[in-house]
């Protein structure tokens, strides 16, 4: 898997962004369907929000929707070149405020400032050490009664069957994937991750883990290899019992959503700095 240099070097020099990070929304049925289909509905909750934290926007496939949500949008990427296209992109929004940070850290976001963090289909591709990190980071950075929503890989809890998967031959393998018979091993998920790991670590760091919601991805089956994990600080107004789930149905929603949003798209309504 990944490390920080491996993810540097792919997200800075070697992805086209031509398609501003869409392309992975394609099996939901395109980026507004994934919005307001999964994440807007997991979200509405804390919105709107004084300052957001956005990790890892890559070229704004998300920021283009938290930024109307929002005071304040603070986004951090360690690739400057994702940084520079976020800069142009949303050039027309003075509330944003951009920063290339080292992969894992966010020295440049005070203590207490974020109201909420947000963080999706990016820290999937990290290992537990920068995962770690950042949830340490959040812990200084949230405020008494912020909130983080982090997409990350659970696919440590699958050690076993990703090493058997593997070993079967390619042509073979990669049909059974695309079926969502086996368990994705082309997803470029983090192996060293696993559920209880990242709620043991944010008791360590002094979070409170409200929810973990394990679900498939892109090509279905009962193979749960991500999660959506909503953490806060200790002893803030939104604390309570975490709460586990399993969601073997996430990408059959989308599919419900895909066709929906393919006859009548919908469109965005901004809350809180008002519609753009």
């Amino acid at each position: 898997m990944a490390d920080v240099e491996t993810n540097l070097s792919v997200w800075e020099r070697q992805w086209d962004w031509s398609e501003t990070g869409d392309e992975w929304s394609s099996w939901w049925g395109g980026t507004p369907a994934l919005w307001h289909g999964a994440l807007l509905p997991r979200l509405h909750s804390f919105l709107p929000a004084g300052t957001i934290l956005e990790i890892a926007p890559g070229s704004g496939r998300w920021t283009q929707y938290l930024k109307d949500h929002c005071d304040r949008l603070v986004v951090v990427d360690l690739a400057e070149r994702c940084i520079d296209h976020c800069r142009e992109r949303f050039a027309d929004h003075a509330h944003i405020q951009y920063h290339v940070n080292d992969g894992r850290s966010l020295d440049m976001v005070a203590d207490g400032s974020v109201d909420l963090a947000f963080s999706f289909d990016s820290l999937v591709h990290v290992e537990a050490d920068v995962l770690h990190a950042y949830l340490g980071e959040l812990a200084r950075t949230l405020s008494p009664d912020g909130v983080a929503f982090i997409h990350h890989s659970v696919a440590g809890d699958y050690g076993k069957l990703n090493a058997v998967v593997r070993r079967i031959p390619e042509r073979v393998r990669r049909p059974l994937v695309t079926r969502g018979a086996l368990i994705d091993v082309y997803a470029w998920r983090a192996e060293s991750v696993t559920a209880a790991g990242v709620r043991a670590h944010c008791d360590r760091v002094g979070l409170a883990c409200l929810a973990q919601e394990r679900i498939n991805w892109e090509h279905g089956g009962p193979f749960l290899i991500d999660a959506l994990t909503l953490v806060t600080r200790r002893s803030s107004a939104w604390e309570r019992p975490t709460a586990t789930s399993r969601n073997p149905f996430f990408r059959r929603t989308r599919a419900a959503w895909g066709a929906s949003m393919r006859a009548r798209p919908l469109r965005a309504t901004g809350t809180g700095r008002g519609e753009r």
